[in-house]
């Protein structure tokens, strides 16, 4: 049985906490692997690291930090096949959606090379008699990263390239459910010449979150998950004095319009909704059709393509929809179309039971693409995030009524509309209350140069991930205003200075 340890210091650290867990290939439902979990000692050694390493790092100058954020970018081109296959064996998804993933995190690190010119700051000369004034900004100190289990190559790179290209030191709590990939990443950092204590991780379960959330040399947390954690880690780590964003769980909306290209709308539901199997914080999981019409078309095309779907292991390059993380996660999905059914919803398709075809991987976490129609708001499975391949159709008369459908959702992560109208378009764009809007595009995830984040219950605090919020939120900003008295003198002064 292989265990996986912490990494501090540029090194695996053997932990003696005594506890561990399985790491499961949900392919096969068997396990291999054991990931070891923290304890509080753990996290103080990875904190003291950093700590540790943080005023020779922050007295890097920006350039050398982009260098060798370059080189580590490098790195992860030339090893990206290896990361997928990882990330496929303990998450579960396909291979070709490890790349997309792995892709995407890697524009974060080439956006953060640029951070000489990101952290340019405003100089104003002459703001009064022989008196100029500008602003720098600094990083903070040690910060910490909580991820999910869905992108465990994406979402950490949403977080720690900015981090340190600012000047910080990172301490990475990665999902234990995936936690290999990190493990990697820590070692490309290394061979790019990251100094000794820069990166740290640390793997465990609530007990390695809560030390890191009342440590006191944390000065900032990054969280991605599921909103009642994420209203945790915002308010517990803000009790602590920290410096917190946490992006919380989500229930995209795509509004389907009458004018709206119906093939291009339905191939656009099938990849976002149930890609990944569903566990995207910005799958579609509701689909609004605009008049009974387009409801009606909508779901004779859907039907034979999400019953199509090829599913299985993600060694199968045909496979297109892979299991989910665990069978606990699979079995919470499935109840969630038993209370569908409950409620009333018309199940169209149901993909309970559909690891049993599965010959060869009868013991894999699979359940197959399932689709409801006839969906109403007071059913839970509109108010509640799924996080599996579970689509439902909320149907709605016009235009106006599938706008309020999504303004008056706890969750405002992404949305979408297809439609042919530039009117209506800008119209959902400006006024849709959520804070990812897709055109004609069904997964609206910013790039690395613009930021990722949601409203509502979607986000906790007041940065956004990566882009020019990332940088605001890993530095504090420090105006400095300077006098040089070429040879005049004054008296004491008593009042507010006004220059």
């Amino acid at each position: 049985m292989t265990k996986i340890n912490h990494w501090i210091n540029n090194q695996i650290f053997t932990s003696q906490s005594g506890r561990a867990q399985d790491v499961w290939d949900p392919a096969t439902g068997q396990s291999e692997k054991q990931v070891v979990l923290a304890d509080e000692t753990d996290v103080n050694k990875a904190v003291e690291a950093a700590q540790t390493a943080f005023p020779a790092w922050a007295n890097f100058s920006p350039l050398k930090r982009a260098r060798i954020l370059d080189k580590f970018k490098t790195l992860l081109w030339d090893n990206v096949d290896a990361l997928a296959k990882v990330i496929s064996a303990e998450h579960g998804k396909t291979h070709d959606d490890a790349l997309g993933e792995i892709t995407r995190g890697i524009e974060v690190v080439e956006f953060s090379t640029a951070i000489p010119h990101l952290l340019k700051s405003d100089y104003s000369d002459q703001v009064g008699t022989n008196v100029d004034s500008y602003n720098m900004r600094q990083s903070l100190g040690v910060v910490v990263g909580i991820t999910p289990f869905n992108f465990p190559a994406m979402v950490p790179m949403w977080m720690f390239p900015i981090a340190i290209a600012c000047g910080n030191t990172f301490v990475l709590k990665p999902s234990e459910r995936d936690p290999s990939t990190s493990m990697m990443i820590a070692d490309l950092l290394k061979q790019a010449g990251l100094p000794d204590g820069v990166f740290n991780i640390v793997h465990g379960d609530k007990v390695a979150v809560d030390a890191l959330l009342t440590h006191p040399d944390v000065q900032a947390v990054s969280f991605v998950g599921s909103t009642p954690i994420a209203k945790y880690i915002y308010e517990t780590g803000m009790q602590n004095g920290k410096r917190v964003q946490a992006l919380g769980g989500a229930k995209n909306h795509m509004i389907i319009m009458p004018d709206a290209d119906i093939d291009m709308a339905v191939n656009a539901l099938i990849g976002a909704s149930y890609g990944s199997a569903g566990e995207r914080c910005m799958a579609i999981s509701v689909a609004v059709p605009v008049t009974d019409a387009v409801a009606d078309a909508l779901i004779e095309r859907l039907k034979p393509k999400v019953e199509a779907l090829k599913i299985g292991p993600a060694s199968d390059k045909a496979t297109e929809m892979g299991p989910l993380i665990t069978a606990q996660h699979r079995d919470k999905v499935s109840s969630y179309i038993d209370i569908g059914e409950q409620e009333g919803a018309t199940l169209v398709l149901d993909g309970r039971g559909f690891q049993q075809k599965m010959q060869g991987y009868e013991n894999g976490y699979y359940l197959g693409g399932t689709l409801f129609d006839n969906v109403t708001e007071e059913m839970r499975i509109w108010k509640e995030e799924i996080f599996g391949p579970v689509l439902s159709v909320v149907r709605k008369p016009d235009y106006q009524s599938a706008v309020k459908l999504v303004n008056q959702h706890q969750y405002a992560n992404g949305t979408a509309i297809f439609t042919r109208d530039g009117d209506t378009a800008r119209n959902f764009a400006r006024h849709i209350q959520v804070g990812m809007v897709g055109v004609n595009v069904p997964i609206p995830v910013p790039m690395a140069f613009h930021s990722f984040g949601g409203w509502k219950g979607s986000l906790f605090g007041d940065h956004a991930m990566h882009g020019n919020e990332g940088v605001r939120f890993y530095t504090k900003i420090k105006t400095v205003t300077t006098r040089w008295m070429s040879g005049l003198r004054e008296d004491p002064q008593f009042t507010l200075p006004t220059l």
